[in-house]
């Protein structure tokens, strides 16, 4: 009978254990997930407050530095 209340009591454990992992996981996803949205929020109001002309790719040049064109540049050329 011993034995059994043991086998019990370890799986309890176990149990438990697998439960706090899995809120862990989804607690940080859903961190995650609004930080992720906070980033995107501040992006597309620095872009809203430059105005319309004002393109992402003016305002993150690295972000966007594979897809424009090399010989394009902003700001006085000489």
């Amino acid at each position: 009978m011993d034995k059994f209340y043991l086998m019990k009591k370890t799986y309890s454990v176990l149990g438990l254990v697998l439960l706090g992992v899995a809120v862990t996981a989804v607690a940080g996803a859903l961190c995650n997930i609004k930080v992720q949205k906070r980033k995107s929020r501040h992006r597309l109001s620095a872009v809203s407050d430059e105005g319309y002309e004002i393109a992402h790719d003016i305002i993150y040049p690295d972000k966007y530095a594979s897809q424009k064109d090399k010989r394009l540049r902003y700001g006085p050329v000489f």
